[in-house]
């Protein structure tokens, strides 16, 4: 056959093989290192086999190249020979350019894959020790380890080992090697040696023989004196000997480097000392230690060093690390650890991320550590160190799925060895899912995946993360749910055992665990459909309610709502199908008092969580026409307002539904919004759905007051006041208003009044009904002469009365007024006539500046509740919401009638024209802004919480943590809660005192 022929023979064999570059492979093939082998399709076949051939073909060129002359032949001829040898080499030079690269300095370390013993199939830490016993010096140690390192990936590449086999052999092998590295430092330092008893204590993955291609190495120094030797004497020189051990695994010289070896978990981490006495450790973790420090102690094992002293330490923390779901905050700590491993993951890689991404490797490893921290108390076979090894005992005695266990097992292997895949391949400590198709090919074949690599090992990954996604949550409830499913005749629990189910609720956060078994055997016992799918809901509301701070009023919440609505068909196809549904409802359940009690009152309401709409605020025309409308159904007034509380009702679950559950999305969520936008929605929603309520009950009052059907004999108009007025309400504010009325034409002016006054009196009556839904108080007592004047004035009497009566902190007052009711022209002229009042063309004179300052002095001494701390009083406390709007509302008196801007009703808005005309400098404004926001949120956090009003934060710890949630802190964050927010306010007290008392 001509030459030419046999080429685009070979070409597209190449191509069939797997080769992208198959013009690149043949010129390889017929240099003349690969010609002697080029030949036999024995060595096409192999490098076909390997996850990347191209890149195996050129590693193996650079090997023969670099072999010397007279070994050549012996690596052809061996290769071509030995199906174990060529399966060996060629897959690890496809797989890993790294190690290719070792090979490539080293030529003769291909001799290391001739032949396994069968003792070395499955090494140990004897057999690498014995590997690395001739090393005498760093460099020397780093080539052996090197070598070693070659080894276990031929078997892993190869399939000889799996996942957990590999994992152990590459934790051996750190052991091995840090007992050699510790070794070279004491023959260097023999005083020192002398000096000390030293252990090393393998932690991490190291320490659960489960570790990584490339990874830190965590460990812990313990050291004690040897006799003879005084214990400061003793702690430097064993001081010296770890720091050197470090920088033997460490440092990086001409030969590279093996690992760096990591010592921050150890007590106090960076600010600790590198090594303690055992008592010094003892005494730190039964004061200091947190709770993730003895899930970090979980994986603790002697690796090196004096392993009697690694003995003594691994039995004395062991008791300590089964006490630690007992600790007061267990709960909170590992809900904070969770979620700053969630929140440290930028947001660009979160999807790529196989460590601690959603359904990622942490996720499997969290779940089963916090298990084995709840039920190990009590039972000692669950104490393993490694992840699967405590999984599959956690199976075995009950406390996850047998099923759950066994799909939990192969994500974790499937995702850990993709893991090890893309870090072998060039010896990089990564966890990032390659994003380039080459790479993805690459690690796609290296892992079986011959036919579509990228599709196949994309769709494979998906599969897994979802898989964990799920699990995670299972995980904790499913054993629960099966046991609260199955009870035997005499009630007692299968599988789990009534013991252990309180054990694992107390631990996620239920005060009361034997009132939580009782909730979810309601919910999810027996056959019947309903209670087939709340086991399938459960697991993912019981896991928001434990990651809230009042996880036994979600779920009692969702238990009533059940009761209340179990029996509809839609409700739990609702939750089933729509995922947020259920996730909002877990959110609002146990976010507080105030959102379920208005859900349980209206339970159908729950349909707007599943609505990707039903949570936006409804236009205010929309509310006043359903509301009148209701109204005019109505057969007296009461059963009018009954009506229109009603839509007022859902309106505020609505409302209040939203505004939780933008709180608890996440910061770096697309569908996260500004606080401070989320409580200006919420304002203008509070503020709409009153003025349609307070015009719907003037409709029913003027009805009831004007028989017949009749007009009356005078116009009424509602004006809002206060924060009502500025659309800054909160869940729990009045509704302050000012009533103003005018005579229609032929009237007088006393039965006009009368019929205003009655008018405005039967409106108030009809708002304040004793009912079970939230009040809302009507307060009309900013009204010219406060509660000695008419309810409701005349326009012209107003007039009269602003001409010579009128008051500067009237014309304060005034600033807010905003007509929301009744007679639209009657409303716009009293803005008209007020407007000179509250924007005077000639500002304010000093004495008026003066009074003002004095009324603000007089309520900061009076009307601050006795006992309250004025550092935290949201509305009176210094730089609260009273100090932000009076410097806010002194701005616009001075200079309103200049600045258009500045006619606003709206305390923000104000701040915002004030820096924008120059009035305020930005960054002043911007601390006021700030401090106004985080009062206001404050205020409503208390509410929802609490279900009542208050103006400071709760006493209750309970409540202040989930107002501590709300406001975007941890649970067992609320003392820094308070610190930020002291900080806040002092900020805008100090610019209060520049600008409203001195300037």
């Amino acid at each position: 056959m001509p030459v030419e022929g046999r080429r685009d023979s070979r070409f597209g064999q190449l191509l069939r093989r797997g080769f992208t570059d198959p013009r690149a492979a043949e010129l390889l093939l017929d240099g003349p290192v690969l010609r002697p082998a080029a030949g036999d399709g024995v060595l096409l076949d192999a490098l076909g086999a390997t996850a990347d051939p191209d890149l195996a073909l050129r590693s193996l060129a650079r090997l023969a190249e670099a072999q010397p002359a007279d070994e050549l032949a012996l690596l052809l001829d061996t290769l071509l020979a030995a199906k174990p040898l060529r399966d060996r080499l060629l897959g690890v030079l496809g797989a890993s350019e790294g190690l290719a690269d070792r090979l490539a300095r080293y030529p003769a370390d291909w001799q290391a894959l001739v032949a396994f013993e069968t003792a070395d199939l499955h090494p140990g830490t004897v057999e690498f020790e014995t590997a690395l016993a001739p090393a005498i010096d760093p460099d020397g140690l780093r080539v052996r380890y090197y070598r070693a390192l070659l080894t276990i990936a031929a078997r892993d590449i190869t399939g000889t080992t799996g996942f957990a086999e590999t994992a152990a052999e590459l934790a051996d092998l750190a052991t091995a090697t840090l007992r050699a590295a510790l070794r070279i430092a004491q023959r260097e330092a023999p005083a020192d040696a002398a000096a000390c008893r030293l252990a090393v204590i393998g932690m991490g993955k190291c320490g659960g023989r489960e570790l990584n291609y490339v990874s830190d190495v965590d460990v812990i120094f313990v050291a004690e004196p040897a006799d003879g030797t005084e214990e400061g004497p003793a702690l430097q020189a064993a001081t010296r000997l770890a720091a050197h051990m470090m920088r033997i695994c460490s440092d990086t010289t001409a030969e590279g480097t093996i690992w760096p070896v990591d010592a921050n978990l150890r007590p106090e981490g960076r600010n600790g000392p590198l090594v303690r006495t055992l008592s010094s450790h003892l005494a730190y973790y039964h004061r200091w230690a947190k709770t993730w420090e003895f899930q970090a102690l979980l994986k603790a094992r002697p690796v090196a060093g004096d392993l009697g002293l690694g003995a003594e330490y691994q039995a004395a923390v062991a008791p300590l690390v089964w006490r630690a779901a007992e600790r007061e905050n267990f709960v909170s700590d590992v809900q904070q650890m969770r979620r700053r491993v969630e929140e440290s993951i930028p947001a660009a890689q979160a999807e790529r991320e196989l460590k601690l991404g959603p359904g990622g490797l942490r996720d499997v490893e969290f779940a089963v550590q916090l298990l084995q921290l709840v039920h190990g108390r009590t039972d000692p076979e669950l104490r393993h160190a490694t992840t699967l090894d405590a999984l599959d005992a956690l199976a075995a005695g009950g406390y996850v799925g047998r099923q759950d266990a066994r799909s939990l097992d192969a994500s974790y292997r499937f995702l850990r060895t993709v893991e090890h895949r893309i870090q072998l391949h060039r010896l990089r400590r990564t966890h990032l899912m390659p994003v380039d198709d080459v790479d993805l090919r690459r690690l796609g074949r290296s892992l079986g995946f011959l036919g579509e690599p990228v599709e196949e090992l994309t769709a494979a990954w998906r599969r897994h993360t979802a898989a964990v996604r799920r699990l995670h949550e299972k995980l904790f409830y499913r054993p629960l749910l099966d046991a609260v499913a199955r009870l035997g005749g005499e009630g007692q629990v299968v599988r789990l055992g009534q013991a252990a189910a309180r054990e694992r609720l107390e631990a996620l956060g239920y005060a009361d665990p034997v009132a939580a078994l009782r909730h979810l055997t309601a919910l999810a016992s027996g056959v019947s459909r309903k209670a087939a799918i709340q086991r399938t809901l459960l697991p993912v509301l019981l896991d928001r309610f434990a990651d809230s701070a009042d996880p036994d009023s979600g779920l009692l919440g969702f238990r009533k709502v059940s009761d209340a609505l179990g029996t509809s068909p839609w409700y739990l196809r609702l939750l089933r199908d729509e995922g947020a549904a259920a996730e909002n409802l877990a959110r609002v359940l146990s976010a507080g008092r105030f959102a379920p009690d208005l859900l349980l009152r209206a339970p159908e309401a729950v349909a707007l969580l599943g609505d990707p709409a039903g949570l936006h605020p409804r236009e205010r025309s929309a509310l006043s026409q359903e509301a009148l409308a209701a109204v005019r159904r109505a057969g007296t007034p009461e059963a009018a307002v009954a009506a229109v509380r009603g839509v007022r009702r859902r309106e505020l679950f609505r409302t209040a539904a939203a505004d939780l559950i933008d709180a608890y999305t996440p910061e770096d969520s697309p569908a996260a919004k500004p606080p401070a936008a989320v409580l200006d929605r919420v304002g203008h929603a509070l503020t709409d759905i009153n003025a349609a309520a307070i015009a719907a009950a003037l409709r029913a009052a003027t009805a009831v007051t004007t028989p017949d059907g009749a007009e009356p004999p005078t116009r009424l108009a509602v004006i809002a006041m206060g924060r009502f007025g500025g659309h800054e309400l909160g869940y729990g504010s009045d509704a302050d208003v000012i009533l103003v009325h005018e005579p229609r034409e032929g009237v007088e002016e006393q039965p006009a009044a009368r019929a205003a006054f009655a008018i405005a009196n039967e409106m108030i009556r009809l708002l304040q009904l004793p009912s079970i839904d939230p009040p809302l108080l009507v307060d009309a007592g900013l009204r010219p002469e406060g509660r000695n004047g008419p309810l409701a004035r005349s326009l012209a009497s107003y007039a009269a009365y602003y001409r010579r009566w009128s008051l500067v902190w009237e014309s304060q007052a005034l600033l807010r007024a905003e007509p929301v009711a009744g007679d639209v022209e009657l409303g716009a002229r009293f803005v008209e006539l007020i407007d000179p009042l509250r924007y005077p063309d000639d500002g304010l004179s000093d004495e008026s500046v003066r009074e003002i300052r004095r009324l603000k002095a007089r309520m900061e001494a009076e009307r601050l509740p006795r006992g309250a701390d004025p550092t935290l009083h949201t509305k009176l406390g210094r730089g609260g919401l009273s100090d932000v709007e009076w410097t806010a509302q002194l701005l616009q008196l001075r200079h309103g009638a200049q600045v258009p801007a500045l006619r606003t009703t709206r305390t923000r808005a104000a701040l915002t024209a004030a820096a924008a005309a120059g009035l305020l400098d930005e960054e002043d404004a911007a601390v006021l802004d700030e401090a106004w926001v985080l009062a206001s949120r404050a205020r409503n956090a208390a509410l929802l919480v609490r279900g009542r009003p208050l103006d400071s934060f709760p006493g209750d710890p309970r409540e202040a943590a989930a107002v501590a949630r709300y406001l975007g802190y941890e649970p067992g964050e609320v003392g820094r809660m308070l610190d930020d927010y002291r900080r806040t306010t002092r900020r805008a007290r100090a610019v209060v005192e520049r600008l409203f008392y001195e300037g």
